[in-house]
């Protein structure tokens, strides 16, 4: 059990390792895409969770969609430079803010599946726009 347990630990950290690398290689938008595969992601584990009846872990995953939301993507919206497109952002990240908070309250997937819908057409239309050189 101590070799498996010290496996594990090392794989966390080779992992860790690898994300931070590739944080620290990215640039700005990638760093957005980032954070709107790490908010897919914490909202499919934190449906598996709710399915599963597993309400501590549900929580801790939703939260982390959450940090990912309000510190992460909305965060990062300058309303100087983006304007109303910012504005309406700001305001679609409010609301899927809420719909992870009431999902997380009522135990209701569908509020998880609406918010995931939400993030995935923003992000996909994010990666779409692709970089373009001297913006960010």
């Amino acid at each position: 059990m101590k070799g498996a347990a010290a496996y594990g630990k090392g794989a966390k950290a080779y992992a860790r390792v690898g994300v931070e690398s590739s944080v620290m290689s990215a640039s700005p938008h990638q760093l957005i895409t980032m954070l709107f595969d790490g908010a897919q992601t914490s909202i499919r584990t934190a449906r598996i969770h709710m399915l599963d009846g597993n309400i501590s872990e549900k929580g801790k995953a939703i939260s982390k969609a959450l940090d990912i939301v309000n510190n992460g993507l909305q965060a990062a919206l300058d309303a100087e430079k983006g304007g109303e497109v910012a504005d309406r952002l700001w305001s679609l990240y409010d609301y899927i803010a809420r719909l992870l908070l009431e999902a997380n309250l009522r135990n209701d997937p569908e509020r998880l599946d609406e918010a995931s819908r939400l993030l995935e057409n923003i992000g996909s239309a994010w990666r779409e726009i692709g970089e373009r050189p001297g913006e960010v």
